[in-house]
């Protein structure tokens, strides 16, 4: 298929790289700061379990130009949360009528600002699970496992999409699933704020604690607002606290069975943090703080990390520090 990823950051790249190696004919539509490198050096991708690929740049298109939207078979979503109203507008000025519209971005609100935006257009939602990091000029190094999840529809999308290293899945409750991954998601912001690696922070049983008492006061709305919530895990959503929250050694061990994660592996929120861009923190707790709102649910918890991301910490905090 003649795919655009729209947004090539991270998470295009390192998906650009495995479908292109599959065969499909990928453009990666971004920044001259992200595609530069490739440009010079080729596409490199690698994993925790050992893979080590780069795509040579003639086997990409690579291109700052939204024009290149007019010859997509399929548009793959990929920008942050905060610019997706601005790539609808392209999606809806140049590609296809025809062409589906995939959104793997974080968040709730990402696809319905796509449908809201493209009517009568096939737009569905999607839900990356893993974490993608740069490691260097034109490296993305995947941290984590998991495997992307899409809204089910016409085209077998799933069965095209599913290649070596990248499988994908269909699913009839994909806001369940988007819910699922919000909840887990809401730990970008404490291992931001924490200074540490993912291995890390999992290791220490306080903010095991904090990222357990986070989760609960986010189910505890989602359930007030009446939003189901399909784990992304092989556990119930609702068990993930009580887990987090076991001493360590047998944390260690159940943790295992679920989700490998790189010994160096840090949030994107982290990276972002230190880079001093934006952060998705409104489309994560502020998602969250919103529906307390309306559901009369409080959420110290989320309103504090949230107002401790947007004044952007010169050091690490502690668990202690963030629950002040």
């Amino acid at each position: 298929m003649k795919l655009v990823l729209a947004g090539a950051g991270s998470i295009g790249c390192y998906c650009g790289a495995l479908l292109a190696r599959s065969g499909h004919a990928v453009t990666l539509l971004g920044r001259a700061r992200v595609l530069d490198p490739i440009r010079e050096h080729g596409l490199t991708v690698t994993d925790f379990d050992g893979l080590d690929y780069t795509v040579p740049t003639g086997f990409l298109t690579l291109t700052e130009d939204p024009a290149c939207l007019g010859q997509a078979e399929l548009v793959i979503v990929t920008v942050k949360s905060g610019a997706t109203t601005d790539i609808a507008g392209q999606i809806g000025a140049m590609a296809p009528q025809d062409a589906p519209v995939l959104s793997w971005q974080n968040g709730i609100d990402a696809a319905i600002t796509l449908r809201d935006a493209l009517p009568g257009r096939d737009v569905r939602a999607g839900m990356v699970p893993f974490n993608v990091v740069p490691t260097g000029p034109a490296t993305y190094h995947r941290a984590t496992s998991g495997e992307i999840v899409i809204q089910n529809g016409p085209g077998d999308l799933d069965a095209h999409l599913s290649v070596a290293d990248l499988p994908v899945t269909p699913s009839d409750q994909i806001e369940a699933v988007q819910w699922g991954k919000l909840v887990i998601n809401l730990n970008n912001a404490l291992n931001a704020l924490s200074g540490l690696t993912l291995v890390k922070q999992l290791m220490n049983r306080e903010w095991r604690n904090l990222m357990a008492d986070q989760m609960t006061e986010a189910l505890s709305v989602l359930k007030a607002a009446g939003y189901p919530v399909a784990s992304t895990t092989p556990l119930p959503a609702w068990m993930t606290p009580h887990i987090l929250r076991l001493p360590t050694p047998l944390f260690t061990r159940i943790a295992a069975r679920m989700l490998t994660i790189d010994p160096s592996a840090r949030t994107s929120m982290a990276y972002d943090l230190m880079a001093e861009r934006q952060t998705e923190i409104d489309s994560l707790q502020g998602h969250i703080m919103q529906l307390g709102h309306k559901t009369g649910i409080p959420t110290p918890i989320c309103t504090q990390v949230s107002d401790l991301i947007k004044h952007a910490p010169d050091h690490p905090l502690s668990p202690e520090q963030i629950r002040l």
